[in-house]
């Protein structure tokens, strides 16, 4: 095959948009403040850290077929390594400069890189237009499902247009020659170590662990004082009408609260509030409620069929509940309005004006436990063959039953 002075290649539909809407939820209900200005991500290795490795488990054969193209189109067969794959968020005010990702001195050993849309343009969110400063073609207009495949040298120097509106979604994966760089052997003895004493049973010990709060706090400049800004993950609970409560009393919190103080009641037991109504099931933390409220978005219309025989543990909250739930709101979102620009684009909200009820997001929880614990089996089916191989691939069902 022959490679153009510009070797970039463009995969319509590569992804099914139902692929695209896990990911989607994966990395709303995970990520983390990212590596630039308005930016959210979500590695491999921090699903690993925060006990939500079985959420690897959907992106492992995206990875394979990528690397596979990627060999293919640019003359490489059996040579790539996965340097780097991670699920981005571009949020209101994010966007590059023209530059190339050669440019920077310790990114040298990155040699191709792979863009999934996982959202689009002008549904979604309006801006982040991708650019090439020359060659074709010149404008990459994101479409879920779609990829775009480029050279990481001055061939591929690009820029992407400020965002507007809205979040744009990618899954982004980058590619070397080089075997001191692959990221799986890495992978593989970090979930070795997850996965010590893992009773497969115990459904529990798979419930997100979330990080420090520092990672969680936008602007991530004001994370030392947390005096200003908001926390994503209380902020995505926001936009949606949720609202936090603990589970047991706290002590009384300040805008001066220390980060451990702050980081304690998050990582602790909580509840969901919405309208005035106390959904009095019990979660983990703050993690794990927001993993619930994203997977009833993401599954809503297809929880409506499951409903039947669902009561929900669903009280009126009380007048001295709704001061503590305004309380907990001032200290984690002292500027609602700012999370309301980050993660509330306005057709998204409009679309999400649906009847809400508590009996199908009581359904959700059954829901998401069924869909953590298939993951959590395919997961420990895989981990000894990866170990033996040091290399994360897609094992064959044949070789999972032996």
């Amino acid at each position: 095959m022959s490679i153009t002075k510009h070797p970039r290649l463009i995969l319509h539909n590569f992804l099914s948009l139902d692929l695209c809407k896990e990911l989607e939820f994966i990395q709303k209900s995970c990520c983390t403040v990212g590596y630039r200005p308005n930016v959210f991500s979500t590695t491999l290795s921090h699903l690993i850290a925060t006990n939500c490795a079985h959420f690897i488990m959907p992106i492992i054969p995206i990875r394979e077929r990528l690397r596979e193209k990627a060999e293919e189109y640019f003359g490489c067969q059996y040579e790539l390594f996965v340097e780097f794959t991670g699920l981005i968020s571009w949020c209101r005010g994010a966007s590059i400069g023209w530059h190339s990702d050669d440019n920077r001195p310790y990114l040298k050993q990155r040699d191709f890189a792979a863009v999934c849309y996982l959202n689009s343009y002008d549904v979604d969110f309006k801006g982040g237009i991708f650019h090439f400063k020359d060659g074709e073609p010149a404008d990459i207009v994101p479409m879920a499902g779609d990829v775009i495949m480029y050279t990481a040298d001055d061939q591929s120097i690009h820029s992407v247009d400020e965002i507007i509106e809205g979040e744009r979604i990618t899954l982004t994966l980058w590619f070397s020659r080089d075997a001191s760089y692959d990221e799986d052997p890495k992978l593989i003895s970090s979930l070795s170590q997850a996965l010590l004493g893992f009773v497969d049973s115990k459904l529990h010990s798979y419930l997100p662990m979330p990080g420090s709060i520092n990672m969680y706090w936008f602007p991530p400049d004001e994370a030392s004082s947390f005096l200003s800004g908001f926390d994503i993950r209380c902020g995505r609970l926001h936009v949606f009408g949720f609202d936090i409560y603990p589970f047991q009393e706290t002590c009384h919190l300040s805008a001066s609260d220390s980060s451990y103080n702050l980081l304690e009641l998050l990582s602790g037991p909580l509840l969901l509030a919405r309208e005035s109504k106390l959904f009095e099931t019990q979660f983990r933390n703050i993690m794990h409620a927001l993993q619930m409220v994203e997977f009833y978005l993401w599954k809503l219309f297809n929880l409506k069929a499951k409903v039947k025989g669902t009561t929900p543990n669903v009280t009126p909250t009380s007048q001295t509940q709704k001061t503590e739930i305004d309380r907990l709101k001032s200290v984690f979102l002292k500027d609602c309005q700012l999370a309301e620009v980050f993660f509330g684009h306005s057709r998204t909200i409009k679309d999400m004006e649906y009847e809400f009820d508590w009996v199908t997001f009581s359904a959700a929880v059954h829901e998401w436990e069924c869909y953590v614990f298939k993951l959590q089996k395919e997961l420990l089916l895989h981990i000894s063959h990866w170990r033996t191989n040091r290399s994360i691939f897609c094992v064959p069902i044949g070789d999972l039953e032996d």
